[in-house]
């Protein structure tokens, strides 16, 4: 695993005079205390590059042993090539396939079932990085305190890879619901609303977001996939050492996991110190507890994200006693 925070660091007080609310209203809604911000030549793929030659570093391999490189992220740094393509070049990786998955904060969840599945079957091939990054400052409108308040930017990564045994990935369940595409996204720049003056001018290049649907999508769908994705393994909560979940909100992530039933000791946020990191905000708690020496060879892990589209998805990890590493800012 390898993470990547950029250098400036924004807390509550700056936030919130851009956005009207005080330092105390954006703790009290959302957890939230600081989040890290990427400087203004700093993309999406610079972000990724770090934390992946910092993943590649804790694995102990050369980029050039990379056989894939997955990026998931719904900032690229264009709208073509795949911001992949510049974390390849970024980071040396001259021998991968290189490829962006769009699932928004599931996106990093999504990216790995991508390269599990071609790991395992695709002779001769042993190595793929899966990054999530996001720099959602760059879409953020910032007096817009619902969503200035939350969105950050970062980039996780891990390197997958042989594992012995039953270690490593499985029992992915991944699921989508097109129907709810509209309560979270950024509604210019594509086909339907192409960059414009009036595009600008109606601020359709920032994240729009209906915090409303989207927290009762978490409330609904939460709970429901882990108990279905224990089920579905005979296991229970207490199998679980540690639950490791996207985090769109601290203090709704502690309300909804408690309600679940979820030990708040196994809950690992992370969201406190980053906000919203979107799809980097799943694996940028699992190598923030892999770092803390939080995961036990073996331990077992459940997975969870959720994330615009609507997307959503778990799985299961045994954990190998992966390292993790964190980028040094820049």
């Amino acid at each position: 695993m390898g993470t990547y925070l950029p250098a400036e660091v924004r807390g509550n007080d700056e936030i919130g005079r851009l956005a009207g609310v005080s330092a105390e209203w954006i703790l009290e809604r959302t957890g939230v205390v600081e989040r890290h911000v990427a400087a203004s030549g700093e993309a999406a793929s610079d972000l990724a590059a770090a934390a992946v030659l910092a993943a590649c570093e804790a694995a102990g391999i050369p980029p050039d042993l990379l056989d894939v490189v997955v990026a998931a992220t719904s900032t690229p740094d264009e709208l073509g090539p795949a911001t992949a393509c510049r974390v390849q070049a970024l980071t040396g990786a001259v021998n991968a396939v290189a490829l962006d998955v769009s699932a928004a904060c599931s996106g990093w969840l999504f990216g790995a079932k991508v390269a599990h599945d071609w790991l395992s079957t695709t002779p001769g091939i042993r190595y793929a990085a899966v990054v999530g990054v996001e720099a959602y400052s760059k879409f953020v409108d910032p007096s817009h305190r619902g969503t200035a308040v939350l969105f950050a930017d970062g980039a996780a990564a891990a390197v997958l890879g042989p594992v012995p045994g039953d270690g490593g990935f499985h029992g992915f369940r991944l699921r989508s619901d097109g129907r709810g595409a509209h309560h979270v996204l950024i509604p210019g720049g594509g086909s339907r609303i192409p960059a414009g003056t009036r595009s600008l001018a109606d601020g359709l290049h920032h994240i729009h977001m209906d915090g409303r649907a989207v927290r009762d999508f978490i409330i609904e769908v939460f709970p429901r996939m882990v108990e279905e994705t224990l089920a579905e393994h005979g296991l229970d909560l207490k199998d679980i050492d540690a639950f490791i979940t996207h985090q769109p909100n601290p203090l709704l992530l502690r309300t909804v996991a408690a309600g679940t039933g979820i030990p708040p000791e196994r809950l690992h946020i992370t969201g406190h110190l980053t906000g919203n990191i979107g799809a980097a905000s799943a694996p940028f708690a699992l190598a923030d507890a892999a770092a803390r020496g939080l995961l036990p060879d073996r331990a077992r892990l459940l997975v969870c994200v959720l994330g615009a589209g609507l997307t959503w998805g778990s799985a299961l990890l045994t954990w190998t006693g992966a390292p993790a590493l964190r980028a040094p800012a820049s």
